[in-house]
């Protein structure tokens, strides 16, 4: 096991140039040409280092990298190519290795990650060629920073049925496994009233924007109300003119919960709220969004990499429970085994100082590998399935 290791240490030049390769190709989620331009030189890698015939799937303008080997998913590695970062960023903040850490937009979400997800199979079939890689699916998505509105449905179909789901999303500041993301629900609450001007004739007007108020300080109370659970009033808009009494008011609601049966709950809660205006009225759009990552979806797979770790003379490995949701979420909302953040760690996510912490790059690569053989090899993982 342990060759392993020193196998990806030997590569570490190369996953840190393919890592560079890939941050240079800009690729914002909501630029369809430059995520097409990105899948394009991710299937290329994926050629090159691999000798995999990827096949790119357009769903709704962004580009998804598919690839498999054999005919059937037992193990789906996840992933995504967007980023959230607009083109020219590189300008400012160009790739490149300083000071034991890889920078650039997308180093640490998640195009490192990406690098060391392609390098652990490699390692796997530069041991025992493609049979080595039998039953493995790599999805990598081109909308994930936007949601997943084109790429939820994919991979569902893509991960149901399989063993096990690792997610290559950036581990926690020091390397830790994700092994619970709390559960999206996103709403949008409109007020209806009624028209009037504001200085002629006020009272025949049923203010919209005040009946949004109210409700905005009810769903606000319904934050903390089970453990875990936060209710956020986010982005709103009232009214039309400043001369006019409001006839329509919305506000944006976004609601993280460790619970499915929480989400069920609040989704109720907040639909119950009545308005507190005479003669206007309340309209909730949305609802549950993505189902948590519950601990026990990713109990037996943390375990098993815990093990693994430990014969590979990693550091020992810590899980930790994260607010943040990834498309893990909808792989464990399906019943599927899912662990989290298995890709590199650094900092700065979205922010102008993101960066991947070069020292992971290697024994992350290793563990990546050494999980896939031992799903593929029917180690003791599957948890609750």
């Amino acid at each position: 096991m342990t060759e392993l290791l020193a196998s990806a240490e030997n590569r570490l030049e190369q996953i840190l140039a393919d890592a560079i390769a890939l941050i240079e190709v800009e690729s914002p989620s909501a630029d369809h040409v430059a995520v097409a331009r990105s899948a394009d030189a991710v299937t290329a890698l994926l050629a090159e280092r691999l000798g995999a015939r990827a096949e790119q799937i357009v769903l709704g303008g962004s580009t998804h990298v598919l690839a498999r080997w054999g005919a059937e998913t037992r193990l789906l590695l996840l992933g995504h190519h967007d980023t959230v970062w607009p083109l020219g960023t590189l300008a400012r903040i160009p790739a490149a290795v300083t000071d034991g850490v890889l920078r650039g937009p997308g180093a640490v979400d998640m195009k490192g990650g990406l690098a060391v997800a392609i390098h652990a199979l490699g390692l796997l079939r530069e041991r025992g060629g493609d049979a080595a890689l039998d039953g493995v699916t790599l999805l990598i998505t081109g909308d994930e920073e936007l949601g997943s509105p084109s790429s939820r449905e994919l991979i569902e179909q893509t991960a149901a049925g399989a063993l096990a789901t690792l997610v290559l999303e950036a581990g926690g500041d020091a390397g830790e496994l994700k092994v619970e993301r709390k559960g999206v629900s996103l709403y949008r609450v409109e007020a209806e009233g009624r028209a009037a001007h504001a200085g002629l004739e006020p009272e025949k007007g049923v203010n919209a924007g005040v009946a949004l108020a109210h409700a905005i300080i009810a769903i606000a109370a319904l934050h903390g109300s089970e453990p875990g659970l936060s209710v956020v009033p986010t982005r709103a808009a009232i009214g039309t003119t400043t001369n006019t009494v409001p006839a329509a008011a919305s506000v944006s609601v976004d609601v993280r919960s460790h619970s499915a049966a929480a989400q069920e709950r609040l989704d109720a809660a907040i639909r119950a709220i009545a308005p507190a205006v005479p003669g206007s009225a309340l309209r909730v759009e949305g609802g549950i969004n993505r189902l948590p990552l519950e601990a026990g979806a990713s109990a037996a797979l943390f375990a098993e990499a815990h093990r693994l770790a430990t014969v590979l003379g990693l550091p020992e490995l810590r899980g930790i429970a994260v607010g943040g949701a990834s498309d893990g979420n909808f792989t464990a909302g399906l019943g599927v085994p899912t662990l989290d953040g298995i890709g590199v760690w650094g900092g700065g996510a979205h922010a102008e100082n993101e960066h991947a912490v070069v020292a992971g790059f290697a024994p992350r690569t290793a563990l990546v590998a050494a999980l896939v053989q031992s799903v593929l090899g029917g180690g003791n993982h599957a948890g609750s399935r």
